[in-house]
């Protein structure tokens, strides 16, 4: 028997299990839909997601209804499935914190009420998914081996498991007594085979021994289960090495069939700097270190000619490239990102906001306040040149870019050992130009002195300090983005063209907690906290973010989980839980009017 193409799911059912070092999908039959090893950027294991014949999957027999929940503060999952003779459960996780050589994905089989009764499928992986290179072969010890391309693979706790299709897949009909529960364990390495594998049970007590030191209590947010669970799913996308990957997948469409699918398991250095001023806000927890480590180790080796984004080992991402597979429905099989052959200014900006959080903690080495001052200098070298922009879009001189540097500059002024004259009169020089060429004729910013659009990028500038929350020009913009570009709550990056919102693209969930922060900062807490809930529910049953939400559908758009929306979940229920403060991130009592905005432009070439 042939195994064929697993049916993928909608996005907000699935599930992520991470370790630092690659992440895996999980949907509601138990099938794990996507898996890279030995790394976030290698071939995929298991890619049913965009159409691989690779699966691995324990699904209950008979008629189920699913379920699930992570265990609090951690990566592990447990799916859950009411039969119609009772509960089953499986208890799910890749060994965490993970190695770079060897995974480890551990599943246990539980019967919760009554006897478990399901079906296990293991289709032998290769080259994302694809046809498999080798057979599976029974040990003396009832293990299963067999090599995907360079790895070698192990799967425990089967060895009744009959073969087909060549000896490439694997069948077992599994049963577990009402509660007792069954381990099963796939081991992934490197070379010729891992080390001997521990038991299932020392494997799942190291793991939840290290998330429950690995995530902070978030006690001061205003949503302390969510912080704690985007942390935990920032810390699971972040390597040993600091880089913390934008995403775990690939070539998820943001539109069907519109060819904006990409590739998004790499460090986006913008996504990195996000995460690390959200964690500072709580304190010095390991994921501010990391952002600083990997951030500086790129500046100091790139310094100006820093990347947008590298792979987790600081490494060129690769050109696009497609795969011979039919992709997620709507969407295409693209590895790789263009961005790699872009120019990002704001990037610079964002690593001196970076530096200044870290600063504040007193958690700048030496190395770090070197790469703020390559940072610095960048800017002074570069911050004439028109440059892609926070959307990576085609260059131009952007605002939002501009007055990201401006803040950046005015933070790292204030750092001490900072170049404090220089760093201000550069950012006084920048501010000047932006003013000139980026404010609209209605007192608000505009995206470009050649773009008068209103774009919710541009509401960053006044939380990041370039500008007060009492200048009228953020007021007027915040006016702008609620009047132009929100629907029933959820926000949009800016307006392709003269079509509704919704048929261009979907909201952009971190627009919307830009939007409460600012709201938060007008003081205006009530208007706020709806945004920031709209925000929020924009998931699935896991709390998995994508990039994108269809608020007409009400589904998930692009690759998931998306850092930077985890990143700015943490920050906005932080900040939303302060009282007003003095300075950068001054809540004022300014009233809100309305102004005139400007019509759309000409349809925007984004990527």
């Amino acid at each position: 028997m042939t195994i064929g193409i697993p049916q993928p799911h909608v996005l907000r059912e699935y599930a992520l299990l991470a370790d630092g070092e690659r992440g895996a999908l999980i949907g509601p039959r138990g099938d794990i839909a996507w898996l890279c090893a030995p790394r976030w950027h290698d071939d995929a294991l298991f890619a049913s997601l965009i159409g691989g014949r690779s699966m691995f999957a324990i699904t209950p027999r008979g008629r189920f209804v699913w379920g699930g929940h992570y265990e609090d503060g951690s990566l592990i999952w447990r799916s859950r499935w009411v039969t119609t003779d009772g509960i089953v459960e499986c208890r799910e996780a890749l060994t965490f914190p993970g190695d770079a050589r060897r995974a480890i994905l551990v599943r246990r089989l539980l019967a919760v009420r009554g006897d478990a009764h399901a079906d296990l499928t293991f289709a032998l992986p290769a080259d994302h998914g694809g046809d498999p290179t080798g057979r599976l072969a029974l040990d003396d010890h009832g293990r299963w081996h067999a090599r995907a391309g360079a790895l070698h693979v192990c799967l425990d706790g089967v060895p009744r498991a009959r073969t087909e299709d060549h000896d490439a897949t694997l069948r077992a009909e599994l049963h577990v007594a009402e509660g007792g529960h069954l381990d099963i364990v796939l081991d992934v390495s490197t070379g010729a085979g891992g080390d001997p594998l521990l038991h299932p049970d020392v494997l799942w007590q190291r793991t939840e021994n290290a998330w429950r030191a690995a995530v902070p209590a978030f006690s001061d947010s205003i949503a302390v289960r969510d912080a704690r669970h985007s942390y935990a799913v920032l810390r699971g996308l972040t390597s040993a090495g600091g880089g913390m990957v934008a995403a775990a997948t690939t070539s998820l469409p943001e539109r069907a069939e519109q060819g904006r699918n990409y590739d998004y398991r790499y460090v986006w250095i913008r996504d990195q700097c996000y995460a690390g001023q959200a964690v500072a806000l709580d304190g010095p927890h390991p994921l501010l270190d990391d952002a600083v480590a990997f951030v500086t180790e790129r500046l100091l080796d790139d310094g100006p000619e820093l990347k947008p984004a590298y792979t987790v080992e600081g490494k060129a991402v690769p050109d696009q490239l497609r795969l011979a597979l039919p992709g997620y429905p709507g969407g295409t099989d693209l590895v790789g990102n263009h961005a790699n052959r872009q120019f990002q200014l704001d990037a610079f900006g964002e690593a001196l906001l970076l530096y200044a959080a870290a600063a504040r903690h007193d958690r700048l080495t030496d190395d770090a306040h070197r790469g703020l001052i390559a940072a610095a200098d960048a800017i002074a070298t570069r911050w004439t040149e028109p440059d892609a922009g926070i959307w990576e879009l085609d260059p131009r001189h952007w605002t939002h870019s501009r007055l990201t540097c401006v803040a950046g500059l005015r933070a790292a002024a204030q750092v001490p050992g900072g170049d404090t004259p220089g760093w201000n009169a550069l950012a006084d020089r920048i501010m000047a130009t932006a003013t000139a060429d980026g404010v609209h004729g209605t007192g608000r910013w505009q995206r470009a002195a050649d773009d008068q659009r209103i774009d919710a990028a541009l509401l960053v500038p006044a939380l990041r300090g370039a500008v007060l929350p009492t200048d009228p020009r953020t007021v007027a913009t915040l006016n702008a983005v609620r009047s132009e570009l929100e629907q029933d709550g959820y926000v949009y990056r800016f307006r392709h063209d003269d079509r509704p919102l919704a048929a261009a693209e979907g909201a952009f969930v971190l627009c919307g907690f830009w939007t409460a922060m600012t709201l938060q900062q007008q003081g205006d807490p009530v208007a706020a906290a709806r945004f920031f809930e709209r925000s929020r529910a924009a998931c699935g049953p896991p709390g998995i973010f994508s990039e994108e939400y269809d608020v007409e559908q009400r589904q998930m758009r692009g690759n998931l989980p998306q850092a930077f929306v985890h990143a700015l979940l943490i920050e906005s229920s932080l900040r939303l839980g302060l009282p007003p403060t003095s300075g950068v991130h001054d809540r004022t009592t300014t009233t809100t009017t309305t102004t005139q905005q400007s019509l759309p432009r000409e349809k925007e070439n984004d990527s």
